[in-house]
């Protein structure tokens, strides 16, 4: 006969602690990528400010609106020229997509795996004894 299933208690601490580093590996998985991009976008603004020449709002684009709308956020057109013409970069790398999909379908079947070892234990210490 099989023992009952006692589940793993945990003191508030560790609660408390595996919130948080939850938190900061999420925030960090989230910035580090981020703070790589701005660098090398930052450095090659720099770069195409320095080759362009003196920036005007009909140089970059920009209609009366628009510029009424930079100004009032506190943007000269050389302030603002350096975020008109940075683009966001959309392009997909298809290995780090593939490594993204894997770690997910491993995790996932390794909690399916887990998750069904410990529910056939709660079902055979409910049910198996009747």
């Amino acid at each position: 006969m099989k023992r009952n299933y006692t589940p793993p208690k945990q003191s508030m601490f560790g609660q408390i602690f595996d919130t948080i580093l939850v938190l900061v590996l999420v925030y960090a998985s989230l910035m580090i990528p981020l703070l790589f991009k701005a660098e090398a976008k930052a450095e090659a603004a720099a770069e195409a400010a320095t080759h362009a020449v003196k920036a005007t709002w009909e140089s970059l684009g920009q209609n009366a609106v628009q510029q009424a709308q930079w100004v009032k956020l506190g943007y000269d057109p050389e302030k603002a020229a350096t975020l008109i013409n940075s683009r966001f970069d959309y392009t997909i790398d298809p290995l780090m997509l593939l490594i993204t999909i894997a770690v997910v379908a491993g995790y996932f079947i390794f909690m399916l795996k887990v998750s069904d070892k410990q529910y056939r234990e709660v079902i055979a210490e409910k049910f198996d004894n009747k």
